[in-house]
């Protein structure tokens, strides 16, 4: 059910993508303070403490969880294990704006993955919207210049972001093969939680593995701290409280559009907080990303 855009509805669905593009700035901002990873496993660490006085119902024995823990243990994986740490791991190369450029381009992803995984049929319309998309995701790898992306001259963090899209891309249409009980999925605080426990597992796991590897020691400091109190307030629990919501609201056709918000967001904090003034090739990716949207999702 979807209803018309209310200036309730409009805050609800602007305010996540303007806290994702802050976590974009954060994670570059402390990618030499301590690992990626392990960034990753303490944001979500900190965010499952806070959803426990909320959502601590979910894990009681006798809680409808137990009957589905392989699908969260799965939604946690793709969800919070593997596409954030991808995303912390791709700021390590790369700027916040190219990261949320490259994200941008993750219609193209849902699309490919529902219909190679989930035997979703693609339109033709779809199919335009994709290759607009894909433009604009070039557009950003070539630096805006072609000869980059003919002789494939590639930033690791670009390629770390198209993994982290493509993770989410499993998880979103997961999310839409729901099994479990109605119960469980209308209470926010304990279907999040739910996932966020299964992925800071995943993601304590993938720590220790980054530890193990040989990772750059930990600078603590209390600007470390504040960092990691907002990653997992703001873009984590906040974010997707209000975006659960919008998306009730106005409908999820409507809230795809929202998204494509972030990098403009993180485009104007990067020139703020970082000094990265935003290029033309940035302004011409996004475009083309959002025409490839608009093209896919119209009807008729």
């Amino acid at each position: 059910m979807t209803t018309r855009l209310t200036p309730k509805t409009i805050f609800l669905l602007t305010l996540p993508p303007l806290l994702w593009a802050g976590n974009a700035i954060v994670g570059r901002l402390v990618h030499d303070m301590l690992p990626p990873v392990l960034l990753n496993f303490l944001r979500w660490a900190i965010a499952l403490l806070i959803l426990l006085p909320l959502a601590g119902r979910v894990f009681q024995r006798d809680s409808a969880l137990w009957g589905h823990w392989r699908r969260y243990a799965l939604l946690g994986l793709f969800g919070i294990g593997l596409y954030n740490t991808f995303q912390y791991m791709a700021l390590q190369s790369s700027t916040p704006i190219n990261v949320t450029l490259v994200a941008s381009g993750l219609p193209v992803w849902m699309m490919l993955t529902g219909r190679l995984f989930f035997g979703v049929a693609v339109s033709g319309r779809q199919m335009a919207g994709a290759v607009l998309s894909i433009a604009g995701v070039l557009v950003v790898l070539a630096r805006g210049e072609w000869r980059h992306v003919l002789e494939l001259r590639l930033v690791a963090g670009d390629l770390f972001m198209i993994l982290a899209t493509i993770a989410w891309s499993f998880y979103s249409w997961m999310l839409m093969r729901t099994r479990e009980p109605a119960a469980l999925r209308a209470d926010w605080a304990g279907f999040l939680a739910a996932q966020v426990a299964f992925g800071a597992l995943w993601s304590g796991a993938f720590a220790l593995g980054e530890q193990w590897l040989g990772a750059i020691p930990v600078r603590w400091s209390w600007w470390l701290g504040a960092a990691l109190l907002y990653v997992a307030i703001f873009p984590a629990v906040i974010a997707f409280r209000c975006w659960g919501e919008g998306v009730r609201l106005a409908g999820p056709a409507i809230g795809a559009f929202f998204v494509n918000l972030t990098p403009l967001f993180t485009a104007l904090l990067s020139s703020a907080f970082l000094g990265e003034a935003p290029h033309a090739y940035h302004a011409a990716a996004f475009a083309l990303i959002v025409a490839g949207i608009v093209v896919s999702a119209r009807r008729g």
